[in-house]
């Protein structure tokens, strides 16, 4: 009718849909996020609906509360009209060469034992030559660690690595929940996880499985002459990282979880270097 006022159904902006979206990952109500930043519910519903358009000083606070991933932080701030914060170097940038010398450090160090690198989707960037040689142990061509590897993929999709996993189950499971939680901040994963997805039994598509009382998930491997490996594995990240590229960056160190695994490993990788 005429004369009557009809509320706006204009969609909200790209940056307050983008924030909106975060903080539902995340798994935080607008007062939860509301009290870390220190604004009222209704400011900050505003800006989730577009009716207030933040500083660049509040809509990085709010993106910092909500530990966005920093190419996220970039996205939002430009939606909004800002320059982004975080740039992206390539990792051969001769800015980048401290990440780098870190990375050769960190990998070089663990040998004989496993350590790979790789980047927010899984994809495998650098590997050190325990991981060439634990590879070439179980019948894989140690060409596949020169990088281009989807780690993802070649584990969990029909045919790729968990076929010489010993406790296939277990570590699958816990490597699939690992991926749809990391997928939430990266959309690159997001696809692949995507993808994977229907593929995969329907066993780890539910909770994880019952966990025996240990401190940690063992990976069991079947090497190709029949005998086995034992590793445990621990992640390293840069801290305080301030570009996107290295924030995207981890290190995976495996470690022999017995001396025969930690006896195997050294002859492989001695036998790398004959």
């Amino acid at each position: 009718m005429q004369g009557m006022h009809h509320a706006s159904t204009a969609p909200a902006p790209p940056h307050a849909a983008a924030l909106r979206q975060l903080r539902s990952r995340s798994r935080l109500s607008q007062l939860e996020l509301a009290l870390r930043v220190g604004v009222s519910q209704r400011h900050l519903s505003c800006i989730e609906t577009g009716r207030a358009r933040p500083s660049r000083e509040m809509l990085a606070a709010l993106l910092d509360a909500l530990d966005a991933p920093l190419d996220q932080r970039n996205a939002a701030l430009l939606a909004a009209g800002y320059a982004p914060a975080f740039a992206r170097r390539a990792l051969a940038d001769a800015e980048m060469a401290p990440v780098r010398d870190a990375l050769a450090h960190l990998l070089s160090a663990h040998d004989p034992a496993p350590a790979l690198v790789m980047d927010d989707a899984w994809n495998l960037l650098q590997a050190n030559r325990g991981l060439r040689a634990m590879l070439g142990l179980l019948g894989v061509p140690p060409a596949a660690a020169s990088g281009g590897l989807n780690l993802l993929r070649a584990l969990l999709a029909p045919g790729g690595l968990s076929t010489a996993l010993i406790n296939a189950d277990a570590v699958c499971a816990e490597v699939w929940q690992r991926a749809q939680r990391e997928a939430v901040h990266s959309a690159a994963l997001r696809t692949i996880v995507d993808e994977l997805r229907p593929l995969l039994p329907r066993r780890l598509a539910g909770p994880l499985l019952e966990r025996p009382a240990a401190p940690l998930l063992e990976t069991a491997l079947r090497t190709a002459d029949g005998g086995a490996l034992r590793f445990y594995s621990a992640f390293t990240t840069f801290g305080a990282p301030l570009d996107v590229t290295a924030a995207s960056l981890r290190v995976e160190h495996f470690f022999p979880a017995d001396e025969a695994t930690r006896q195997r490993m050294a002859q492989a990788v001695a036998a790398l270097e004959a």
